[in-house]
């Protein structure tokens, strides 16, 4: 029996690897034109990286985390009974989310010196989380995110979410079927009072919660706002808002990212019971959510300030802030909205060989054609003349160069135009000199790419 991806996993087949590299493509230019640089971090981590960075009472951190252990440090974690015996760097999880990672990684490498500019970091990967697959939520998933650390105006926050929007309106998602939902979340002046004040709600009105809501109550109070239970989102609504309990400080800088969306034309929904789902979060939070064909997961982005992250992960107090997109839901998006197109593979051309005697002048100019910067294929499987031109057609070549005994006997070949089935005959060997000065070029080469179309209509063929 053949084997199968593991559950809440799928394969990324050429079709969606060309759309998530056409994604992060569009994010790295797009990003660039706001400061940001490119930045890798390793798959797994530290786990305290992560249950001091995002929560332990969160429930990526307390469900769904994915545990990596090494064989020997499983078997001796298995005869003890748990892992308490292991050393802190031998507790490893795969990353449930990138911000905890790339903040970790600004710490150690000091990438936001005193007094220096804020680091402006991007980065596009899979994310690891043991949850219930379903639509729009799998157990590996692709994120793009980016991150702004040292940076404390309410400028830094408007950039990022106008940055945001403009990627989901290149990677054309209607901007009918989105909404931005935005909130502050206050910080450790005044969110501690409004965290008790959640509590005691929750706890006057435990006999109509769920379970999980009253545990949260002790843990996590704000994270029943996020309760997809009707129940207990109708009594949610009751609850007491952080928009009504935030100190002058964190009332100045929302009211300041509020005029600054405005300014731009950003069109925004204030959701007061908008909290995201991890700790490390402090005044402005947002998130994008698409309205139609989504089902309950609607949220295709979202992110917020988080200005005590870095000295949870043992650095010295440094703001920060940033967002992460979800690329499959980003494609469930554009299939709703009728948006998704396929980004076909690009083939200029195909050579076909008349018999096996013209082979190693069809290799020999297949690689001159690459060496140049051509897309180019030709027959491995010893197919007629007919089936070659059939593979052509299916690849959607423009162009076949066809060789045979003859027209080679007199340093020549025929190409055809797909599209128009014109013939021509060309010089073989002029055409092997212009190639020639296509490739071989270093990378950021000035000179310009040949294409089929020049080449084939050159006066010197």
């Amino acid at each position: 029996m053949p084997y199968n991806a593991p559950e809440g996993t799928a394969d990324m087949l050429p079709a969606a690897a060309r759309l998530w590299r056409q994604t992060t493509d569009t994010a790295a230019k797009l990003f660039s034109t706001y400061g940001y640089e490119p930045i890798d971090t390793p798959l797994f981590e530290l786990t305290e990286v992560f249950t001091r960075g995002i929560g332990e009472a969160t429930d990526v951190v307390g469900k769904e985390m994915f545990v990596v252990r090494s064989g020997e440090n499983y078997k001796r974690a298995l005869a003890a009974g748990d892992d308490s015996g292991l050393k802190s760097k031998q507790k490893l999880s795969l990353r449930p989310e990138g911000t905890a990672g790339v903040v970790r990684a600004v710490v150690q490498h000091n990438l936001v010196e005193q007094g220096a500019a804020p680091a402006k970091l991007f980065y596009a990967g899979p994310m690891f989380r043991a949850e219930r697959p379903q639509k729009g939520r799998l157990r590996q998933f692709h994120q793009i995110g980016a991150e702004c650390l040292g940076s404390t105006e309410p400028t830094a926050d408007a950039e990022m979410i106008i940055m945001l929007m403009r990627f989901f309106e290149r990677m054309g998602v209607p901007a009918k079927s989105m909404q931005l939902l935005i909130n502050s979340m206050g910080d450790e002046h005044c969110r501690p009072a409004y965290r008790e004040s959640v509590r005691q709600y929750i706890l006057d009105h435990e006999g109509e919660m769920c379970e999980e809501c009253r545990r949260r109550a002790d843990t996590n109070p704000l994270r029943a706002f996020d309760c997809k239970n009707e129940t207990c989102a109708h009594v949610m609504a009751g609850a007491p808002k952080i928009t009504d309990h935030l100190c002058d400080d964190c009332r100045e800088h929302y009211e300041a990212v509020k005029s600054l969306l405005d300014a731009a034309g950003i069109k925004y929904i204030e959701d007061p019971t908008l909290v995201r789902g991890l700790d490390y979060y402090t005044r402005t939070v947002f998130e994008v959510q698409v309205t139609e064909g989504m089902g309950s997961q609607s949220a295709i982005g979202g992110g917020g300030r988080y200005d005590k992250l870095a000295e949870a992960v043992g650095g010295r107090p440094t703001p920060g802030l940033g967002f992460a997109l979800g690329f499959e839901r980003m494609v469930l998006a554009l299939e709703a909205a009728g948006a998704l197109s396929d980004t076909p593979k690009r083939v200029d051309g195909y050579i076909a060989c008349v018999d096996d005697s013209v082979r190693p002048t069809a290799f020999d100019l297949l690689c001159a054609a690459r060496d140049a910067g051509l897309t180019v294929e030709m027959d491995h499987q010893g197919k007629s003349l007919k089936s070659q031109f059939k593979m052509a057609d299916k690849l959607g070549a423009r162009h076949v160069f066809v060789l045979g005994p003859d027209e080679l006997a007199q340093g020549k070949a025929r190409v055809r135009n797909m599209a128009s089935h014109e013939e021509r005959l060309v010089d073989i060997a002029a055409a092997r000199k212009l190639l020639a000065h296509f490739g071989g070029q270093p990378m950021g080469a000035a000179s310009t790419p040949v294409s089929l179309d020049e080449l084939f209509s050159s006066e010197n063929l």
